[in-house]
């Protein structure tokens, strides 16, 4: 217990150093922005605004996997990016297993199937086995957050954004608890963290938000908020992703839950108590871009109680945005008194609590790794030790025969 403090006061007192010296709106603005990156090798750019501390955090999608030597290159990259950030860097993925699946077997990574084929099972075994190879692989690249489980209820079996692909672990709520815990612990033991999503519920939507708006007023049900509530009071809602689903029983104005301040402050910040990190899904998705403009939308988000957006750009369709177009709009925002200072420390603050505790989680799982590791290594050794003990025994038994029928004779 001495060296995990140790090692945690190490680790997070020059972090609290820097971002104490680099508090200035830049950096707090950057670290509320998710970025993609463009290809399967360092980008230039991208890097330049890490180590700027333009960005806070960044995402990977299969474009980015080398086809070639895919793990030991993808790790150069991802360490470059980590290396360069002056505050370290949440890199993420959407590795949920099955169709969402970026590390696929052709590039030598582990086989995945979906949280439906998982649950299957009728047992934890399955998630268990599952989730603990994505996670060890993901520990191993260099990721340190997956976006998943999803816990959507799979309610519309023709849902073409979750039941269609597997995405949903169960309809029962319960079920849906059972299961994404399991699903956690296991990333929780390599120091990997998660993210629950799509809240407040994309399970009985008939459309999908990734090309226009999707409406679920009349087909959402109130059993959808059940999994964020009991998972958020068992402490095990790390982070949570918002969705651009339309749902008037809980936002009045139609705005979409990513927007709404009602479904973000109202029912997760208040009414559930949940003060920790809340993502966007890709402030991309034509649900947002073919409905509201750049600034509209991100003084909304914000404002709605998100901490980090998302933008991928990895939409097809969507308008690039570049990471100083973003900044340039939230400055102005907060200059002209559309989103106050404390607004931004607010998430700020949520963003720096998550990356110390992750450090002390990722410090305490190479920990219990490495006491794993000498475990085993000491078995070895007691299995080794003790043949060696019957073989010297075995040697030694025919001489202590003979010396015996002597002795007769």
């Amino acid at each position: 217990m001495k060296r995990i403090v140790l090692l945690f006061c190490i680790c997070i007192a020059p972090l609290l150093t820097q971002a104490q010296q680099q508090d200035s709106l830049s950096i707090k603005i950057g670290q509320m922005l998710l970025i993609g990156f463009p290809k399967s090798e360092l980008d230039s750019a991208v890097l330049q605004e890490v180590a700027a501390g333009k960005v806070g955090s960044i995402i990977a999608f299969e474009k980015n996997i080398p086809a070639s030597n895919s793990f030991i290159a993808l790790k150069k990259i991802l360490w470059t990016y980590q290396k360069a950030a002056p505050i370290p860097l949440l890199i993420g993925i959407d590795q949920e297993g099955g169709k969402v699946n970026r590390l696929k077997d052709k590039y030598g990574f582990p086989r995945t199937i979906t949280h439906f084929q998982m649950a299957k099972s009728g047992s934890l075994d399955s998630v268990r086995l599952y989730a603990e190879a994505i996670a060890t692989t993901l520990a191993g690249l260099g990721f340190n957050i997956n976006f998943a489980p999803v816990v959507d209820l799979n309610i519309n079996p023709d849902n073409p954004a979750i039941s269609r692909h597997g995405r949903s672990f169960s309809i029962n709520e319960d079920s849906v608890i059972l299961l994404a815990k399991e699903y956690i612990k296991q990333h929780r033991k390599h120091g990997v963290l998660t993210s629950i999503k799509h809240f407040p519920g994309h399970g009985s939507s008939k459309d999908d938000t990734h090309l226009g708006l999707t409406d679920v007023t009349t087909t959402w049900r109130e059993a959808e908020l059940e999994p964020y509530k009991q998972l958020i009071d068992s402490g095990y809602a790390e982070t949570v992703m918002t969705s651009h689903i339309v749902n008037r029983k809980l936002d009045q104005n139609g705005l979409p839950g990513t927007l709404s301040y009602d479904i973000i402050t109202g029912i997760l910040r208040q009414r559930f108590n949940y003060d920790g990190v809340v993502f966007t899904d890709d402030m991309q998705m034509h649900a947002i871009t073919k409905h509201y403009g750049l600034e509209e939308a991100i003084r909304l988000t914000i404002n709605a109680g998100v901490d980090i957006m998302t933008f991928s750009n990895n939409i097809a369709g969507s308008d690039q945005r570049t990471v100083d177009k973003v900044h340039g709009v939230i400055r102005s925002l907060v200059e002209q008194g559309k989103i106050s200072p404390q607004r931004i420390d607010q998430s700020y603050r949520r963003v720096m609590r998550l990356k110390q505790n992750l450090i002390k989680d990722q410090n305490e799982a190479e920990l219990k790794r490495q006491l794993a590791e000498k475990e085993i290594a000491l078995q070895q050794a007691r299995t080794e030790l003790a043949k060696k003990e019957a073989e010297l025994k075995e040697a030694l038994e025919p001489k202590t025969k003979k010396k015996k029928k002597k002795k007769k004779s």
